[in-house]
């Protein structure tokens, strides 16, 4: 399948956005909402909204170099901004959440418009949230097996309602069963 190669500023707003929705998660995260929930669980779920309009457009090589350069950006200000077990959870997490969502999106791509990013950020969602919670709050004394229910439930929810923005900004009409 051949993909387009994004314009320098098609790709800068990308990483760009990319490294914006991982160092503000990466802020918020700190700020509880309740015992359930904090503010990061509802920024994050536009990580996997941008890697997978990259991923339809540009297809999954430059889907994975926005995810570099966000993740570059955004760890190296969280270093500065969030505390480093933060820094680190959030690197982590997100690395091995955006090579699945990336991986799994470019596999289903082909079928209904909506069945490859609901089922690449669901998975991704997953995993991002046990990877980033283990290794953020394990050991302190911080409600955070109930802050990572509750920031799973969000994302798992904002991973369904992010599919009407995903089909108004793929940028074509698709008839129903062609590729996503």
């Amino acid at each position: 399948m051949r993909f387009t190669m994004p314009t320098r500023t098609q790709f800068a707003v990308a990483a760009l956005a990319m490294a914006g929705v991982v160092l503000a998660s990466n802020i918020l995260v700190q700020f509880p909402i309740n015992d359930w929930l904090t503010w990061g669980a509802i920024t994050y779920p536009a990580a996997f909204l941008v890697s997978e309009l990259v991923n339809r457009r540009h297809g999954p090589i430059q889907a994975r170099r926005v995810a570099w350069v966000g993740f570059a950006v955004a760890v190296a200000a969280s270093l500065v901004l969030a505390p480093a077990r933060i820094a680190v959870a959030s690197g982590t997490a997100f690395l091995l959440s955006q090579w699945l969502d990336i991986g799994v999106f470019d596999r289903l791509r082909h079928g209904s418009w909506w069945r490859a990013p609901l089922v690449a950020t669901l998975l991704a969602a997953m995993l991002d949230t046990a990877v980033f919670w283990s290794i953020a709050f394990a050991g302190t004394s911080d409600p955070w097996i109930t802050w990572a229910l509750g920031d799973l439930a969000v994302k798992l929810a904002l991973g369904v309602a992010l599919l009407l923005p995903f089909r108004l900004l793929m940028g074509q009409r698709l008839a129903g069963g062609t590729s996503a």
